[in-house]
């Protein structure tokens, strides 16, 4: 037979037993629809935490103080950063466009009869542009500001609809921690990512935070903005080589900070997400390998109910390789009709996690091409050996079959 005429016996043959087909199929289905659910929820995590990271500039360096350890134990943060290692940094590191010292802890803000609680960010007014975080309403606090140790304050906008709803917040003042602070300004949404809000916290000057707020000396971070990416190793050296002379660390001491770039987050959690992908493709197609025993199982029933056809095709001239072909065909076309139907229920099945879980889902080409590739696989794995039975069977015997 031509090979349309096969399809078309082997459609004829599905069709015969609809019900049967379908639930053989349904196996193919769930298994290849997990697949494309699995990576899509996959892909949009990565994806998701790539772009948040990505926000902040890929040529950013983050300063951190360390840890004190006892041997390899640690007891607790220890506070060995300083507004002055930000100054000296600033002043004689070559290569660096900004930097912005950071003062971050918790506290209670109130207006009125609302009060939430939210992160307060004590910072310079290099902090928006290092860290890509412009104003939306009135003006970010100046260098005056921050030398005079003025209480105003600059609200996320999670803060502000928490507190003034749609209400006009600039020039109103609030209660940080008992303390009175005037808005100035409102800051653009970042957008909520799946492990934080940024948009949930409030910026005062590093003065203020340190001096009026939280007394305390030490800050928690420093953002240091490169002028070229190309440069970021370079002065990620010079930044280390300057901090260890200013905190007196000798050599084969570890530092007492470190240094990291978002290039490197970037990448780890690329890595991560492209692991957590795989993992989810891998648990989907379990489901897919028990579709295809099942294929495998309705395919071995199907030589045996059709013995006495083969026999009488056999004896009218038909070879064993076009008896072969002919039931490796059959459970192709059942594992592609199952595997195209899968991909379409996999498709719908993100869109409903995106629209209803509010996660972010993508469905890649390429997980479409994984997801097809494997049902056209399970079909000649599952359907070889039933295909190879019905070959091989003896004609006379295959005719005297009841």
């Amino acid at each position: 037979m031509l090979f349309w005429q096969v399809i078309k016996v082997a459609l004829r043959g599905i069709m015969a037993n609809k019900t049967r087909s379908f639930l053989t199929m349904l196996g193919i289905i769930i298994g290849v629809g997990a697949i494309i659910a699995m990576l899509s929820i996959g892909e949009g995590a990565k994806r998701q935490v790539t772009q948040s990271i990505q926000r902040f500039g890929t040529n950013l360096l983050r300063v951190s103080p360390g840890a004190a350890r006892i041997g390899h134990v640690r007891t607790g943060a220890v506070e060995t950063l300083t507004r002055k290692d930000t100054q000296a940094i600033r002043e004689k590191i070559p290569q660096i466009r900004l930097v912005a010292p950071s003062v971050r802890n918790m506290a209670q803000v109130k207006y009125a009869n609302k009060n939430a609680t939210t992160s307060v960010t004590g910072t310079t007014p290099e902090f928006t542009d290092v860290n890509s975080f412009p104003v939306a309403a009135g003006h970010f606090f100046n260098k005056t500001d921050v030398k005079v140790m003025r209480k105003v304050v600059a609200l996320g906008t999670t803060v502000k609809q928490e507190l003034f709803g749609e209400g006009v917040a600039i020039g109103k003042y609030i209660k940080l921690n008992g303390v009175n602070f005037m808005v100035i300004a409102i800051m653009e949404s970042k957008g909520q990512s799946s492990w934080r809000d940024p948009d949930n916290q409030v910026f005062i000057p590093v003065t203020t935070s340190q001096k009026r707020l939280f007394k305390r000396d030490s800050i928690d971070a420093i953002y240091v903005q490169v002028e070229s990416v190309e440069n970021i190793n370079e002065v990620k050296e010079s930044i280390e080589r300057l901090l260890r002379r200013r905190h007196r660390i000798p050599d084969g001491v570890e530092s007492d900070f470190h240094i990291r770039d978002y290039t490197e987050f970037v990448t780890a959690l690329r890595e991560i997400g492209q692991t957590f992908t795989i993992l989810l493709g891998g648990i989907a197609a379990v489901s897919l390998l028990v579709g295809g025993i099942g294929v495998m199982n309705i395919m071995l029933v199907s030589v045996t109910e059709r013995t006495r056809e083969i026999g009488i095709r056999m004896a009218v001239g038909a070879r064993r390789r076009d008896i072969l072909r002919q039931f490796l065909i059959e459970a192709l076309v059942m594992t592609l009709l199952g595997g195209i139907t899968g991909i379409a229920v996999g498709g719908a099945i993100s869109y409903g996690i995106s629209y209803f879980g509010k996660w972010e889902t993508v469905v890649t080409p390429f997980s479409i091409f994984l997801a097809f590739f494997f049902s056209l696989l399970v079909g000649v794995v599952f359907g070889i050996y039933p295909a190879r039975k019905a070959s091989f069977m003896d004609p006379i015997e295959a005719l005297r079959y009841e």
